[in-house]
């Protein structure tokens, strides 16, 4: 049976990123882009606080000294979509949460593609399974489509048009129970460490990527 769900809200996403995070997991987000239709099922989040967000300071986040050009859709209105390009090659997507003013973010880092596959296919030439598709944040990005800088801000709640894109991010009407924690992937120094258990997995899914430890961090700093 088809699972429950529901399209987000901005109620929803308007609490801190590491509580928030969870409830991504088993959602799917949906992009339409140059009259493609890719939909992705939500395995492996990553949640990221801005400077104040929180009581912890969050030394691994983008928006960790406060806002600046590449950061401000962070700062938002939750629901929009932060959009970076890593290592100058891959375009990245976040989902923002927390109030206007309030940054912060959830890197989606992993996926299972369940519509338009030939699409994510000829965006994605070098995968050679289909869990390969979605599996890593840049692939998931390349896989629908967003690119950095023209879709960073996409509405994902509205789902208005931006860009010659369009993205909808829906929600499981319940939760999922049993979701696995641990620290981020690559992320640098005591941000990627346990102190930070702020990556939110599907246990046993494929599309899940692997886990590194960034320069610097492990389970001894």
């Amino acid at each position: 049976m088809p699972p429950d769900l529901r399209p987000a809200r901005r109620d929803d996403l308007e609490g801190l990123p590491a509580e928030v995070a969870p409830r991504l997991l088993g959602g799917h987000l949906t992009t339409t882009v140059a009259g493609d239709t890719v939909t992705v099922r939500l395995t492996e989040v990553e949640a990221y606080h801005g400077r104040g967000t929180g009581e912890i300071p969050d030394p691994g986040s983008h928006a960790r000294m406060g806002p600046t050009a590449r950061n401000a859709t962070m700062w938002g209105e939750p629901g929009h979509l932060y959009v970076y390009l890593s290592h100058g090659i891959h375009s990245c997507v976040n989902v923002v949460c927390g109030p206007a003013g309030v940054a912060g973010g959830i890197l989606l880092r992993g996926g299972e593609v369940i519509e338009g596959a030939d699409a994510a296919a000829r965006r994605r030439p070098a995968a050679r399974t289909p869990r390969d598709l979605a599996r890593g944040p840049g692939r998931l990005g390349d896989a629908v489509g967003l690119r950095h800088p023209l879709h960073d801000g996409i509405d994902a709640v509205t789902g208005d048009p931006w860009h010659g894109a369009v993205a909808r991010l829906r929600l499981l009407a319940e939760p999922l129970t049993g979701v696995a924690t641990g620290p981020r992937v690559g992320v640098a120094g005591v941000a990627g460490t346990a102190a930070y258990p702020w990556r939110f997995w599907l246990e046993g899914e494929p599309t899940v990527s692997a886990f590194r430890w960034g320069r610097g961090a492990g389970p001894l700093v």
